[in-house]
């Protein structure tokens, strides 16, 4: 067992001697996202376990860990990793657990305490946390995110936004079912073979496209569109949001998800937008701008990836950002700020009218900018069909997808 190390604030470090011999446990959030973020850091020398397990257990060790006041993902994140570290699968005392901290003002940044908090309930306390930020929050000597790290991690995000978006524009249609499943795979194993490759970007875009246009379809087979917008995990996390995406799906829909590019550029035009408005943070004025630029170029890759396809992509991000200035202040950049309202306001544009906003009970930022816009947003597109749906312990998966189906029904009217 490795020596137990810690810092002069008494908190439990990550050391050198532990990467070589400890499993480290993520929680699940973007299910292509976090598969190539798996593979990536076990490139890297580390040994990353990917934690994909549901059910209402995990909502009950949350529960006993964290108040139920507290912020949904929060309690589902330290219930999976809890029930985990319970299972009796892994060795306690070589294990560690990984939860990325933002910096922001969302209780996000707050997790970790709450995760180490939980261990310490319940006698894990030699269990170190890593908090995965860019932020210089926390340091461990065994855990560094290299330039190298750096530049796959944020390539396989470009990666995984495209396979995301194609593929949820294939699989309701698809004749063979599976096909665009079994792309998908092959596709992360090839890209984690060509070691996520940043200068080929372009080429192998194209290839991806091209492959998932291969797959046979049925163009005319009855469809409805349905956006996906909310807060951050619960949008796109399996395990907070019951499955949204598969049981759209089975409900005969396509969905269509932003992607994480759009969320990474906003958190870099904040601190511009900052800068600009109150006059502070000069250094991160100028680190932000070139953040920015690099992310926006990368979105325009992607767009232009499929552009000559069958296929649609999102919108440039300053599209989306004129196109929300008569509804919400830019200077809004708790949560998701103003990009789940522009987020909105792209589908309708695309026409996608037909959004399902997804936000965990009692997260204020999101009840504001996600639920307290439909009225606006509906006063200038009386065709939006929008249905917010909250997320927490006490919510019946049953009555979320009733209220769901009813919203499916209204879009299948029209």
């Amino acid at each position: 067992m490795a020596e137990l190390v810690y810092n002069s604030q008494g908190r439990l470090l990550f050391t050198e001697e532990m990467r070589k011999e400890y499993t480290i446990l993520i929680p699940q959030m973007l299910p292509i996202h976090f598969r190539f973020l798996e593979r990536i850091f076990n490139n890297h020398g580390y040994k990353v376990e990917l934690l994909t397990t549901t059910g209402r257990r995990i909502v009950d060790e949350g529960l006993s860990l964290v108040h139920n006041d507290t912020c949904y993902p929060a309690l589902l994140t330290t219930g999976q990793m809890i029930d985990a570290l319970k299972s009796g699968k892994y060795d306690i005392n070589k294990t560690a657990l990984m939860m990325i901290q933002s910096g922001g003002g969302c209780r996000a940044s707050n997790y970790i305490h709450l995760i180490r908090k939980a261990l310490k309930q319940c006698g894990m306390e030699q269990v170190p946390v890593i908090s995965l930020n860019l932020a210089g929050l926390e340091k461990n000597p065994g855990f560094k995110i290299t330039p190298m790290l750096l530049r796959d991690l944020i390539t396989a995000i470009c990666y995984a936004d495209l396979l995301m978006l194609i593929s949820n524009q294939v699989r309701p249609y698809e004749l063979n079912k599976g096909d665009t499943d079994k792309r998908l795979d092959y596709w992360i194993d090839e890209l984690d073979r060509q070691n996520f490759s940043l200068t080929k970007y372009d080429k192998v875009a194209r290839d991806i496209v091209k492959d998932f246009e291969n797959i046979p379809y049925d163009p005319n087979r009855d469809v409805v569109r349905v956006g996906v917008v909310g807060e951050i995990y619960i949008k796109y996390s399996p395990l907070g949001n019951n499955d949204l995406n598969k049981f759209l799906e089975s409900e005969g829909c396509e969905v269509y998800s932003p992607g994480l590019i759009d969320f990474l550029i906003f958190m870099s035009d904040h601190h511009i937008v900052e800068t600009e408005m109150y006059h502070v943070r000069y250094k991160k004025y100028v680190a932000a701008g070139v953040v920015k630029g690099f992310f926006k170029n990368m979105q325009n890759k992607l767009i232009k990836a499929v552009e000559d396809s069958r296929f649609f992509g999102p919108s440039p991000f300053e599209t989306e950002k004129k196109m929300v200035e008569p509804f919400i202040s830019p200077a809004n950049k708790m949560g998701e700020g103003w990009l789940l309202t522009a987020e909105m306001l792209d589908m309708i544009e695309m026409g996608i009218n037909n959004i399902v906003c997804a936000q965990p009970f009692g997260c204020l930022p999101n009840h504001i900018i996600g639920k307290g816009m439909v009225r606006k947003i509906r006063q200038t597109y009386p065709q939006a069909n929008i249905v917010p749906i909250d997320y927490d312990p006490g919510a019946t998966k049953v009555n979320q997808e009733n209220r769901i189906k009813l919203m499916l029904a209204a879009a299948r009217n029209n």
